[in-house]
């Protein structure tokens, strides 16, 4: 009997969607081989997750929002004087915890140690590996995840993630002022608005 084809979501039929291959019973030297043989440049995203290999390629609805998200975190932090060092999509692994993976950007607060204070995760298309179970193992202090227009945020608490109502990390900026900026129809009317705002206040 064929399996019924899942119900695709009506607000994905308008956008383009984000392009997954999962691959399990693969070991951490798989893993390790197809990090080098995507190389630096490529935009395909590897994340592991003990024996099972994801594969994705960004859509540019995926990217816009990742990449909008990200300025307005960067101009709020200059315009605060906060000293945010940016890591873009750095590869996270541990081969000890079977995980690895490449945030849609991370960030720490001044120099990174082994890995980042903040991990921002875009979820556009559903489905693929938890995320959070790799951050947790990899001890990311904080991941910021966007899905269907608002920003939800976790902090690492022992070993579970908890979901928080601000960042504790970056307490100064205010999520709802950047997720009410990432509807602005560019990327720089979106930093500008948000330093006009921000400069208002002062």
């Amino acid at each position: 009997m064929v399996p019924p084809i899942p119900a695709i979501d009506p607000l994905l039929l308008e956008h383009s969607v984000d392009q997954r291959v999962i691959l399990r019973d693969v070991d951490w030297s798989d893993y390790e081989s197809a990090l080098a043989m995507r190389g630096e440049k490529s935009s395909v995203r590897i994340a592991y997750l003990e024996g099972v290999l994801e594969l994705m390629s960004p859509s540019r609805d995926h990217e816009t929002v990742k990449t909008k998200l990200a300025r307005l975190v960067e101009a709020y932090s200059e315009e605060l004087d906060i000293p945010l060092e940016g890591y873009g999509s750095w590869t996270l692994k541990r081969e000890e915890e079977e995980r690895g993976a490449e945030p849609d950007e991370c960030y720490s607060i001044g120099p990174a140690g082994e890995v980042p204070d903040l991990a921002i995760e875009v979820i556009w298309t559903s489905g693929g590996l938890d995320k959070l179970e790799i951050y947790r193992r990899l001890g990311v202090r904080e991941v910021w995840v966007w899905r269907r227009a608002e920003i939800a945020v976790f902090a690492l608490r022992g070993d579970r993630y908890e979901p928080i109502p601000r960042s504790e990390i970056l307490p100064q900026i205010d999520l709802s002022l950047v997720r009410s900026l990432l509807d602005a129809p560019t990327q720089l009317a979106a930093v500008r608005q948000l330093r006009a705002r921000l400069r208002a206040r002062e």
